[in-house]
């Protein structure tokens, strides 16, 4: 393992389980000196005659700090104070989080190589380091992950009720009934695939599991290989009724291609099955589209999407017990490399674990939650759906999902505006949806109303491809004017503007989002919008639908900050505003709220706004490029990350400004990708009670009494107990707590 990033040996709690606090993957940048303690040692601004320059060595590398933060995920999973069906669920979570990393961010770096384009990141690190390193952990992340399956949760499950068994320890009529199934429904789907001089090696496409089987010919006594497919749209865990009609409680399934591997001599008959083996390929598939105008676009993207499939392997998973000459085999015909190859044990593929973390046992998930109406939204005594339109004309609206109901604020306005006769039009972006998306009904019935409706469908949202293509040629058919926003840009704003004819004239609503119109990930995702008929906002949104949809270059916007003309530099220019402060000697703070911080220039001011005295506060789901805590570096920087039952999606920017708060809400991450290559929008908060909110949720996340991942130069430390034992505050449920009361508050007003 390269100095670099080290994987560290953990001691064990009583239980097993990691100490609080451990943490495996280290990311640095450089072999940097360390202290009589292991530490590294402090860094110090390069050249003392110029105190606004920086070290080299200050960022960390944002692959291997992704890979951090999965290691959050994981840590859940080995978390025995976390209900066991979601323990489950999260190590399908790092599954699945491990999987897109791989097809994406590793491909991207081995096509790099490939190419001779691959440059030296700005951690330091060389894009072989980089790939090293990535390799390293990955095999160490993944032999974690099963172990903790094998030897934890699997047997906590069995304890429970909840098993998961395989072909050897089911009984012969049970074995005899499970034949009789695969005869019936999984026999006439399987294409066993033979290997020879006739039939070359065939395409193993990505994410699928695949059974690799020896044959022998007893009469020729001639060895053969076939490769068969474990079919991706059956259940890859079958239910098997319990022996015992009378328990109810109990739960068992078996793996499908435990299945079909007990079955291999039906589809093979005269052959002797010598021994099969399970596998699983990852490939490359970012999608690398050339935009002219949004029809060639359109065309290109799906023709792309097709071509994806057949993306160059970027990892091969096979069974621990694999034989040397199958597994050498596999990787000639796949051209991987040893580093590419992950020896785990049985199961492969821990998603599957999904269908286990849905058995309907509550003790064993996390308590019910229900998300409720927003106080401002609720319906008054004499209608039982509220007029989004009237509460929108009475005060701004500060939503946050899921605790706030998706389904009766943003749903319900768009839904009340495609219903009323007075709105004349309404505009929308859509990023990510849902398959049955009422979200797009809504836009289809006002279009067959009659009412202008205008769609921005970014149809190359990564791994939507299809179904936003789908949609797009859909709202087209009904009439929707669906358009793809700016050549050459990601559209990944969330605004929804509506034009409504009022006695007084025409009356713009607005909302603008962190999040996705998408009323299922509503449920899961942590996101704020603001519901607005400021019209300050309502011009600006006005302006930019009219430079994604038309020809508006030079637009300029008073409420919002719009990437990638004025994201970066209005955010920057909060951050030296905060810096002027304390030169002056007033109080200084800047609180930033965001799924990934990557981009240097913003993480270069927040490291001179530490040097000049501001009090930094970064509360970060995922990628974290930025040194938290380093002496003459960033000492007034804290970094934290919460993981939990929600997904933290929402972005925050907050400046002190001398006690007149500024902070935004909205898309943007602080990502090359966002501030470069996207069409973001932040909207100015400017309710006080909408600011004390957001800094009141960002003061609690950072919180030493709060439960929550802290970053300590260039690892992350995990601090979820108190010195007596006891569990901290658990950030997501004191939010759903202070939302439940805020509504029970206006209920009895």
């Amino acid at each position: 393992m390269p100095s670099d990033t080290e994987v560290q040996t953990q001691p064990a709690n009583a239980n097993g389980t990691e100490a609080a606090g451990s943490t495996l993957v280290r990311s640095s940048t450089s072999a940097r000196p360390r202290t009589a303690d292991g530490r590294f040692a402090p860094l110090t601004a390069a050249g003392d005659t110029d105190p606004e320059s920086l070290p080299a060595d200050r960022f960390l590398d944002r692959e291997l700090s992704w890979l951090q933060f999965n290691e959050r995920v994981l840590q859940l999973a080995m978390d025995p104070t976390v209900p066991l069906l979601e323990r489950a669920r999260f190590l399908a979570i790092f599954t699945s989080n491990l999987d897109e990393f791989f097809m994406v961010r590793v491909a991207g770096l081995k096509r790099r190589l490939e190419t001779g384009m691959a440059v030296r990141s700005a951690a330091g690190l060389e894009p072989r380091e980089v790939l090293d390193s990535i390799m390293q952990v990955s095999h160490e992340l993944m032999e974690r992950q099963a172990a903790s399956f094998r030897d934890d949760i699997a047997p906590q499950l069995d304890a429970e009720g909840i098993h998961i068994l395989r072909w050897g320890d089911l009984t012969p009529d049970e074995q005899a009934s499970l034949e009789q199934v695969f005869r019936r429904d999984i026999f006439p789907v399987l294409t066993p695939l033979a290997v020879d001089p006739a039939h070359p090696f065939p395409y193993i496409s990505g994410l699928s599991l695949n059974l690799a089987v020896t044959l022998l010919n007893p009469r020729t006594q001639a060895e053969h290989f076939a490769r068969l497919k474990v079919p991706d749209l059956l259940p890859r865990l079958l239910r098997v009724p319990n022996p015992d009609p009378h328990d109810h409680l109990s739960v068992r399934f078996v793996p499908l291609e435990d299945i079909i591997s007990a079955q291999l001599g039906l589809l093979f008959p005269g052959m002797e099955v010598v021994d099969h083996y399970l596998f699983r390929v990852t490939r490359n598939e970012d999608l690398e589209v050339e935009e002219d105008d949004a029809e060639n676009l359109l065309k290109a993207l799906e023709k792309e999407i097709s071509r994806r499939r057949f993306g160059a392997p970027v990892r091969l998973e096979v069974e621990e017990e694999i034989s040397d000459h199958v597994l050498h085999l596999l990787m000639r015909e796949l051209n991987v490399s040893d580093q590419e190859v992950f020896r785990l044990p049985a199961p492969l593929d821990l998603r599957g674990l999904n269908v286990v973390a849905d058995v309907e046992r509550s003790s064993l998930h996390y308590p019910k939650f229900v998300a409720r109406t927003h106080p401002d939204l609720a319906p008054t005594e004499r209608s039982e759906a509220p007029d989004i339109f009237a509460a929108m004309r009475r005060k701004e609206i500060l939503l946050q999902h899921p605790y706030n109901s998706f389904s009766t604020s943003v749903q319900a306005f768009v839904e009340q505006a495609a219903a009323d006769p007075k709105v004349l039009a309404i505009k929308q972006t859509l990023y990510r949806t849902s398959g049955d998306s009422p979200i797009v009904d809504a836009l289809i019935a006002a279009a067959e109303a009659g009412k202008q409706v205008v769609a921005v469908v970014e149809i190359k949202a990564r791994f939507d491809e299809s179904n936003n293509i789908a949609w797009a040629r859909r709202l087209e058919h009904y009439g929707v004017h669906v358009v793809y926003g700016v050549v050459g840009l990601k559209t990944h704003a969330k605004l929804c503007l509506v034009v409504r004819q009022e006695p007084e004239g025409l009356r713009r609503y607005c909302h603008i989002g962190t999040g996705n119109y998408n009323p299922k990930t509503a449920r899961l995702y942590e996101d704020l919008g603001l519901l607005t008929c400021d019209p300050q906002a309502g011009e600006d949104l006005t302006r930019l639908f009219n430079q994604l949809s038309g020809w508006a270059p030079r637009s300029r916007f008073k409420r919002l900050l719009v990437a990638p003309r004025s994201l970066r530099s209005g955010l920057i220019d909060n951050v030296e505003r905060e810096i002027e402060h304390a030169k002056a000697g007033r109080p200084a703070y800047i609180g930033v709220k965001v799924n990934s911080i990557v981009d240097e220039a913003f993480i270069d001011a927040l490291y001179r706004a530490s040097q000049a005295g501001v009090k930094v506060d970064v509360f970060v789901r995922g990628i974290c490029a930025l040194r938290a805590g380093v002496p003459g570096l960033s000492d007034n920087i804290r970094v934290r990350s919460v993981l939990g039952r929600f997904l933290e999606h929402s972005r925050v920017y907050t400046f002190g400004n001398d006690g007149d708060p500024q902070t935004y809400i909205g898309s943007a991450d602080m990502m090359h990708r966002n501030l470069d290559r996207r069409v973001e929008a932040l909207v100015r908060l400017t309710d006080p009670a909408h600011l004390k909110q957001c800094q009141d949720m960002i003061d609690q996340a950072m919180a030493d009494t709060t439960s929550n991942w802290a970053l300590e130069d260039d690892r992350w430390v995990r601090h979820h107990v108190d010195e007596d034992g006891e569990p901290l505050l658990d950030h997501q449920a004191a939010l759903a707590d202070m939302h439940a009361k805020r509504r029970r508050k206006s209920a009895r007003a």
